[in-house]
């Protein structure tokens, strides 16, 4: 009887060894990123594309291609693996085929799948369509197609979740919801793509540096032909380009600006007075923007708009812009004799332009000596 048991305790301990080794064996290293190919064609209406991963073997981490599958059963999706982490250790998800796609990490594997769910096709009266976007069709003639634009923000490589340095994702309740439908483990088609790929010393990550010769199949298990996708030298991200395009628009908008500044004068705020040599500019200024009377109390306001009004001899204010309020004197427009009355103004503003261009002034209402010419073509007309 004691030689009986110890039989039987031997038979349990073969039979439970590997899967105690598979429990012993912890993985403390990170799976490298995800290698960038190109999907190959499609075989075959009817398959579903199962993306590339990276699995663990005996001499480490190794590239299972990724591929075109017949599903096991009509209205079945395919939900990825992927390596999480978890208690200091990392562990490997599989993935399984059911009714709805469920939580895989949120690692963008890439053709329809971004991360969250599958973008690449759905069920459709039994047939599965296909999103034309997503899909390398070649040159199989596939009539069950759609089109839909497909906007993927997750632009990483990471292949796992959790950890130093993996993703932050967490399933959505829909996810959460998935993970209890009922689950059909790979099919015999993806193990056999697996074990090939465990022997070929070529997609370890040690030997390819994460760039593997074979990243991709037509079908299961051909590792030759037409149908194998090299891994490619990935490109620099999009991330860093939007400061890129956006640095020399301030430059741009800042030169419009200094030479608006220099090439017109300035009447938003009375210390920017206008050249004096360029009366046409003032001409506008007054015409269409009229002159408020909040700061008319002292003679400094007065003598700041005379400068700015170097209207030639002869013309007239407009009615609508009534700079100073002169409409109640219209015959001051034309007083050219009160040139003898501003001359003293240059010394109060050095940098105002010559005597000159302030005698034609049309304005000088403010100044109570120019108040005298108006007797004088009173007495010629008696």
């Amino acid at each position: 009887m004691r030689r009986f048991r110890f039989v039987l305790w031997l038979f349990a301990a073969l039979l439970i060894s590997p899967l105690a080794q598979a429990q012993i064996l912890s993985i403390t290293i990170a799976p490298p990123e995800l290698p960038v190919y190109e999907q190959p064609p499609l075989p075959a209406p009817g398959y579903i594309w199962t993306p590339g991963y990276w699995a663990y073997g005996p001499d480490g981490y190794y590239w299972v291609p990724g591929t075109w599958v017949e599903p096991p059963a009509v209205g079945l999706l395919w939900t990825p693996g992927y390596w999480g982490w978890h208690d200091g250790v990392y562990a490997w998800n599989a993935g399984y085929w059911g009714p709805r796609v469920g939580f895989y990490g949120g690692v963008n594997y890439g053709f329809g799948y971004g991360g969250v769910g599958y973008e690449g096709g759905h069920w459709d009266n039994g047939a599965f369509a296909y999103n034309r976007t997503v899909n390398n069709f070649g040159s199989v003639n596939v009539t069950n197609v759609y089109e839909k634009t497909v906007i993927n923000n997750n632009i990483t490589r990471v292949s796992f979740n959790g950890g130093n340095g993996g993703l932050t994702v967490q399933p959505t309740p829909q996810e959460q919801a998935a993970a209890q439908d009922r689950h059909i483990a790979p099919a015999p088609a993806q193990l056999q793509q697996q074990h090939l790929a465990s022997t070929n010393r070529a997609l370890l990550a040690s030997e390819n540096h994460g760039r593997p010769a074979i990243a991709a199949t037509a079908k299961p298990g051909e590792f030759s032909g037409k149908g194998v996708v090299a891994a490619r030298e990935a490109k620099p991200g999009p991330a860093p380009q939007p400061p890129a395009a956006a640095a020399p628009k301030g430059p741009a908008n800042n030169a419009l600006t200094n030479r608006a500044l220099e090439n017109k004068p300035l009447t938003a705020t009375p210390a920017n007075k206008p050249l004096a040599n360029n009366p046409s500019a003032a001409n506008r200024a007054v015409e269409s923007r009229p002159v408020d009377n909040k700061e008319s109390a002292g003679p400094e306001h007065a003598a700041r708009t005379n400068n700015v009004l170097p209207k030639p001899a002869g013309a007239t204010v407009r009615p609508d812009g009534k700079p100073l309020n002169t409409a109640v004197r219209p015959a001051n427009v034309e007083a050219r004799p009160a040139a003898t009355a501003t001359a003293p103004k240059p010394p109060q503003h050095p940098s105002a332009a010559p005597p000159r261009q302030v005698a034609a002034a049309p304005h000088p209402a403010p100044h109570p000596p120019a108040a005298k010419p108006k007797t004088a073509p009173h007495n010629e007309a008696h």
